[in-house]
């Protein structure tokens, strides 16, 4: 389980590299700082997959989720999302310290 959360994370750091060097390039077309939103991105990757997202919460009872959370969520920028979500996988998923020395009480 550790290697999962290892292995996705490295991959979420990678993927906000990415990112972070798209988003950068647009700002410098632009003349001014933005990122893309997780929204757009996942617009990108499943199209139609945000209107199916807010209908199957709020089909399901849950409308007070989407707005105030879910749409405050997908407004985040999706680089620096990708590298938080991936250094906490990390952090997860590292290997136990190994003790230094010995136990001198034995």
């Amino acid at each position: 389980m550790k290697f999962v959360a290892r292995s996705l994370g490295l991959l979420l750091i990678a993927a906000g590299f990415i990112g972070l060097v798209i988003d950068g390039t647009w700002s410098i077309v632009n003349n001014a700082v933005s990122f893309a939103p997780i929204a757009k991105v996942v617009g990108l990757l499943f199209p139609g997959g945000m209107a199916g997202l807010e209908g199957s919460i709020a089909q399901r009872g849950y409308p007070w989720l989407w707005d105030p959370i879910v749409t405050n969520f997908l407004q985040m920028p999706a680089s620096l999302t990708g590298f938080a979500i991936g250094a906490l996988l990390m952090w997860i998923g590292q290997k136990p310290l190994e003790p230094i020395g010995y136990l001198a009480e034995r």
